[in-house]
């Protein structure tokens, strides 16, 4: 397939007894990095609610290595609203991994990619993207090794999600890849118990009948994956899909495009918005291919655009801009702030340092939209253990999203407390990238 190829604020931090959860609208968002399990046939996260990962995939990184920044990673989290981004490694052509690629360089572009997305509270597909190799079983040794290595590296964290075989092809049957994918499995579980295991399907990943029909035994969370490209897969491998959900299979979309199955050709957005209702439908995750500037239709930048963050809506290819649309319900991406607006603020409570930005503003629908971040540093002489910000605006808010805390929304005000993994900040140390979006029928300030 594809390529074959805050302003002012009143900050109140105290030891906490427990706040309820933000509601509805961003409660997904607020728990992103819960620990992911599969319960029948759906992603769910460690309560037991089901989760709808939404998301982009890189394309090969030994040739498009410059997208794996932190700036970029942060943007897309940030100002897109993803939340899994998949990191392509391919195992043969030029420059893979298993034929004449530098391993540790693409193994330290895999790793880099993972700090960048776990410091913006992403979840991280680790993807073994064969492709011309067909068969996983040709470099099954080498896929032991890589992923012996990551799920040990990386096993503890629960934003992993392991690809281990891309797009199966040619001759390569289901029972091939089961083969695979079980002796595959068993390796990453000695390593990381629950973590998810992504399953390739054949013939570049449509024929997800066949594992429906003769799903992994005895394993725990592992998802079978389909791929689509619009303009070329239609209707029928919808109502294949929605025959194997139904069955009970666990179905994860990692990679589509709205093109054709080259990665090239017209668009087709009528069909692509029939995939995304059905997904929407049965509450399949999907990542988009691809994250590049290649002169081909599904790539979400033009061509000639050499930036490798700090995107704009000129940047963006006509894939790139309907999955900007489709994401975010807005039409375009705002370049500049609305600099009236924008208020900075340093403040000393109770032994702790707040800063806190308006780092962009703007107008959408009639509304005014807020994006805050906020740092907290520790100038106590000892370590806090627990933290809880209050935020009082003159008008009331509406939250959109959250990230790096637990929100709890009353009235005018908002409510941040910390997660497990960020509640202690030690004697000089701080915390930072505490961040969330709201929005307002007028501007807004913090009262007090």
């Amino acid at each position: 397939m594809k390529n074959i190829i805050c302003f002012c604020f009143s900050i109140m931090l105290f030891c906490f007894g427990g706040y309820e959860q933000v509601t509805a609208e961003v409660k997904e968002n607020i728990s992103i990095c819960s620990t992911l399990s599969v319960k029948g046939n759906q992603l769910v996260n460690e309560k037991g609610e089901t989760v709808q990962l939404k998301g982009i995939s890189t394309h090969g990184i030994a040739w498009f290595p410059e997208y794996i920044n932190e700036q970029c990673f942060k943007e897309l989290k940030q100002q897109w609203g993803i939340d899994v981004i998949r990191i392509a490694m391919y195992t043969a052509e030029n420059g893979g991994y298993c034929t004449d690629g530098n391993r540790e360089y693409l193994k330290n572009l895999v790793k880099n990619g993972i700090e960048y997305a776990t410091k913006y509270n992403m979840y991280v597909i680790i993807d073994w993207h064969i492709l011309s190799d067909g068969n996983p079983n040709t470099y099954k040794e080498e896929a032991k090794e890589f992923f012996d290595e990551m799920s040990k590296t990386y096993g503890k964290q629960n934003n992993i999600i392991y690809e281990i075989c891309n797009e199966p092809n040619g001759t390569t049957s289901w029972e091939d890849i089961k083969q695979y994918a079980q002796e595959i499995i068993s390796v990453i579980r000695k390593n990381d118990a629950n973590n998810i295991v992504l399953v390739g399907t054949p013939n570049w990943s449509q024929f997800i009948e066949q594992a429906a029909e003769n799903p992994i035994t005895n394993e725990n969370n592992i998802m079978y994956t389909l791929h689509f490209y619009a303009a070329t897969h239609k209707q029928d491998l919808r109502d294949n899909m929605q025959k194997a959900i139904e069955k009970g299979l666990p179905v994860f979309v990692s990679e589509f495009g709205i093109c054709d199955a080259s990665g090239n050709g017209a668009i087709n957005e009528e069909q692509a918005n029939e995939w995304i209702k059905m997904m929407n439908t049965y509450h399949i995750s999907y990542v988009i291919w691809n994250l590049s500037n290649k002169a081909e239709t599904s790539a979400i930048l033009k061509s000639d655009c050499k930036k490798n963050n700090g995107f704009t809506n000129d940047n963006l290819s006509e894939s790139g801009k309907w999955f900007y649309k489709m994401l975010t319900n807005k039409e375009v991406i705002q370049s500049q702030n609305i600099n009236n607006s924008i208020q900075n603020i340093n403040r000393n409570t109770n032994d702790l340092e707040i800063s806190a930005n308006v780092v962009q503003h703007w107008q959408q629908n009639g509304k005014e939209y807020y994006q805050y971040e906020c740092t907290i540093k520790n100038n106590s002489t000892y370590a806090k253990n627990q933290w809880n910000i209050t935020l009082q605006f003159d008008e009331a808010v509406t939250l959109v999203n959250a990230w790096n805390g637990n929100f709890n929304v009353i009235g005018n005000g908002i409510s941040i407390y910390n997660m497990d993994y960020n509640a202690n900040i030690q004697q000089g140390e701080y915390i930072k990238n505490i961040g969330f979006i709201v929005c307002s029928d007028r501007q807004i300030r913090i009262k007090y």
